[in-house]
C-alpha cells in the first residue's frame, strides 16, 4: 500500500488512487488563497493543484501537460497537477505559492 507524504501526514492509500483526493480527504490545504473556491474541482483545466511530486506516480496525461504548457505554468519545471496524477508507489508532496502553486516559495513540504 502507497504512502503519501505531505504537510507532516503520512497518508496510506490504494495504488491509483488520485493525488488531489488523497490529500483533500486528509485536510490537506492544496490550494492557495482565491483559488481555495475558484478552481475547476479536478478536471484539469485550471492548474491550480500543482504540486512537486517526488516518487512513483502516473505519467502525465494530456490535460497535465496540456494545463502546465499554459502560463503562468512551464513544461519545463518539476510540477504536477494533483488532479490529474495517481499514486502508484511511495511519493512525497511538496506545495508552493502562488494562485496556481507555480511561485518559488514553499508553502508545505512533506515534513510540513
Amino acid at each position: 500500500m502507497p504512502k503519501v507524504l505531505a504537510e507532516g501526514k503520512t497518508i496510506d492509500c490504494e495504488q491509483g488512487s488520485n493525488l488531489r483526493e488523497i490529500l483533500l480527504q486528509n485536510s490537506i490545504e492544496l490550494y492557495n488563497g482565491g483559488a481555495r473556491v475558484i478552481n475547476c474541482r479536478g478536471i484539469g483545466s485550471c492548474g491550480t493543484c500543482t504540486v512537486k511530486v517526488e516518487g512513483k506516480v502516473s505519467a502525465a496525461n494530456w490535460r497535465d501537460r496540456a494545463r502546465r504548457s499554459l502560463p503562468p505554468h512551464s513544461p519545463t519545471t518539476n510540477l504536477r497537477l494533483a488532479c490529474q496524477t495517481q499514486v502508484l508507489g511511495n511519493v512525497k508532496v511538496t506545495k508552493f505559492d502562488g494562485f496556481w502553486g507555480q511561485g518559488s516559495r514553499i508553502v508545505w513540504t512533506p515534513k510540513g
